[in-house]
């Protein structure tokens, strides 16, 4: 009797995207649909892209050398030089239950995203190809030299930032210009402004996340900010109620303030007549900076659920979002409203792609020395870097 094929296999690619994307986000289960129909699909196929490339370097019972060539694999696909099914056929049974049940079915249906991807316009795929080869090498970086010491300073952070969640900012901006003529005449500052746009985003994420993640072995916070107070971040546990500890959390609550209001210039820098990529970025910062909000009234939290934006509040940030999206002096007036009594360091020179991927290199010795043959799991959902601070 002929084996029986998989109900996902008999999907179209279209279909089995549009299934999958729910179970794999939430977050952009609800955001991607905002986006115009052709931009819609693209941008869900970058999405799962990158999902698949977080879900290697998370499963936690693959040795680092195994990650680390299953990523340059991936990365070979993406890029048209290598066919899925070998690497789903290797990749799929070594994945353990840790890894959830969904991002599993994506990776044995790899196929379903790449032949997409394949089919799209030369310019998207060179968007998608060049965020994929970045983003699992600087992730896989990142994760193995990973300790409670935290990342050096701000520019680790910086560039930590960039990998994971500015360069995804650059491949949807290119996936905008690509599609909609009237975003392509803002294409230099809209990718100037990218990188800065995810740093926003993401160091809400590391903030509200700090307690998780060290309780995975992992820390994202700048030590040169904390040690300048007096606090070593490998002891930070039992610290917390300190005034260094606060004066610290200060300072990088304001320069996380400081790149998302890049982000609100990134977005008024969309033509208003495209309100639906304005509510795709929209809704990410506004559930962003009440995150920041609940931060800052609250330092002592000791865990993420503590600070997180509540259902109501992200009701409410849709429809303030919705209402105002083609008002550039409402948008400004509600950002205005929601970042009030926020501490400010302005970010008005965002370094530019090359330097933030430079940055890396001269740290490599020194996080290689402190932490040799290092791997952890610290699972960081880097998969949520451009929307999931609620």
């Amino acid at each position: 009797m002929a084996r029986a094929v998989p109900q996902s296999d008999r999907r179209s690619d279209k279909d089995y995207q549009s299934d999958i994307l729910v179970h794999v986000s939430r977050t952009f289960a609800l955001t991607i649909p905002q986006l115009p129909v052709g931009l819609r699909e693209t941008v869900t196929s970058a999405y799962l892209l990158c999902r698949i490339a977080d879900t290697i370097e998370d499963e936690p019972t693959l040795p680092p050398e195994d990650k680390r060539r299953f990523l340059r694999q991936f990365s070979d696909v993406v890029g048209g030089v290598a066919e899925p099914a070998p690497l789903a056929a290797e990749l799929a049974p070594r994945l353990s239950e840790r890894t959830l049940i969904h991002e599993r079915d994506l990776v044995r249906n790899l196929a379903h995203v790449t032949s997409t991807v394949r089919a799209m316009d030369r310019r998207e795929q060179a968007a998608m190809q060049r965020c994929i080869e970045i983003m699992c090498d600087g992730m896989h970086y990142f994760q193995r030299n990973a300790s409670l010491r935290g990342l050096n300073g701000l520019a680790d952070l910086d560039s930590y930032c960039y990998h994971v969640a500015g360069v995804v900012g650059e491949m949807l901006t290119d996936l905008f210009c690509a599609q909609v003529p009237q975003v392509q005449q803002h294409a230099l500052a809209l990718r100037r402004l990218a990188p800065s746009f995810g740093q926003g985003l993401q160091m809400t994420n590391i903030l509200k996340d700090m307690w998780e993640d060290r309780s995975r072995g992992a820390c994202w916070l700048p030590r040169e900010i904390f040690e300048r107070h007096g606090l070593k971040l490998e002891q930070l546990t039992s610290r917390q109620h300190e005034r260094g500890f606060r004066d610290s959390l200060q300072e990088l609550i304001g320069i996380a303030h400081g790149h998302l209001r890049n982000a609100l210039a990134f977005t008024l820098l969309i033509p208003a007549t495209q309100s639906g990529i304005r509510r795709f970025c929209l809704w990410s910062i506004g559930l962003a900076l009440l995150t920041l909000r609940g931060i800052n009234d609250n330092p002592s939290f000791t865990a993420g659920a503590q600070v997180k934006v509540s259902r109501r509040a992200v009701m409410m940030v849709r429809t303030l979002c919705n209402l105002s999206a083609r008002s550039d002096w409402l948008l400004r007036g509600l950002f205005a409203y929601a970042a009030r009594g926020l501490p400010l360091i302005e970010q008005s020179e965002p370094r530019d792609a090359a330097e933030l991927r430079a940055l890396r290199e001269p740290l490599s010795a020194q996080q290689d020395d402190m932490n040799p043959q290092h791997e952890l799991n610290p699972h960081h959902e880097m998969k949520e870097r451009l929307s999931d601070v609620g």
